[in-house]
């Protein structure tokens, strides 16, 4: 069974690298750019992982992620947060949202797939190899 992503990121060119990565190790990739109305995609394809970047137009990912948390169908998703300010406060905003991991950009390629990896909650079925 394929593994599912759901990428929110408004920066074409990091959604499309990003997306390119992790397709290439396995993953289906599905992006979306609008802060607006990311809970309502995110209810629409139930991903098994959810990369949000905090910067986006609409909503923030701050915002997105504290909705998120406070929905029952929704609270257990992994959540991979990415942002362009790295600092400790920003991933202690991310952390208190409620995020399952934390990435500042810019990040390897390598780091992307190994924490995506980490969240996938399949990973220990043998199933889902």
């Amino acid at each position: 069974m394929t593994r599912q992503v759901l990428l929110i990121e408004d920066e074409a060119n990091i959604a499309e690298a990003i997306r390119f990565v992790l397709t290439r190790d396995g993953w289906s990739v599905t992006t979306h750019a609008d802060g607006a109305d990311a809970l309502d995609r995110i209810r629409v394809l139930r991903p098994d992982v959810l990369v949000l970047d905090v910067m986006l137009p609409g909503r923030s990912g701050f915002e997105i992620l504290t909705d998120l948390r406070a929905d029952p169908d929704l609270a257990a998703l992994p959540v991979l947060v990415l942002t362009a300010r790295g600092q400790d406060r920003e991933r202690d905003a991310a952390l208190a949202a409620g995020a399952t991991r934390f990435l500042p950009k810019p990040f390897g390629n390598a780091d992307l797939v190994a924490t995506v990896r980490s969240l996938d909650p399949g990973a220990a079925d043998p199933e889902r190899a």
